[in-house]
């Protein structure tokens, strides 16, 4: 499914001649070959759509360290590169959700799990990402069970 929305943005970026959008498309498709790939080679199926999920949130976070970094060294244009290139990468995810139901999911897996101190934290973190792959900052997350647990 969202391989195939790949493919049709990329044709559409390569008639609209639009650089930046090509060139983002293709790193994100090369990317997933690349996790194809490694996991062909431990004998597992190709990615699927929650990896790939995965995989676009890293690129994102990849991105946004870039960014601060450029910015450190006003290095501008190259921050706007990278800023433009996650705008690209968001048009992919689901939506994010917002942070008041980010707690509310938090403190739902955190009573489901039973969780009761922070050795229970990595239990809780598997089961939302599990749940809402793309959907929400796993590091924000993590700050908020990390509250609950305490």
């Amino acid at each position: 499914m969202m391989r195939e929305r790949f493919t049709e943005a990329l044709k559409d970026a390569i008639r609209a001649k639009d650089p930046r959008r090509l060139s983002t498309l293709r790193l994100i498709q090369a990317a997933i070959k690349d996790r194809d790939i490694a996991n062909r080679g431990a004998g597992k199926d190709p990615v699927s759509d929650d990896e790939i999920l995965q995989i676009l949130t890293k690129m994102i976070k990849q991105r946004e360290e870039s960014t601060a970094i450029y910015e450190e060294n006003a290095r501008l244009e190259l921050a706007q590169q990278e800023m433009d290139e996650i705008a690209i990468i968001r048009q992919f995810m689901p939506e994010q959700m917002p942070e008041e139901k980010v707690r509310e999911a938090c403190a739902s897996v955190v009573s489901e799990t039973g969780a009761s101190g922070l050795r229970d934290m990595g239990k809780c973190m598997n089961v939302l990402k599990e749940r809402y792959p793309g959907q929400m900052d796993f590091s924000k997350a993590s700050g908020v069970v990390k509250g609950l647990l305490q």
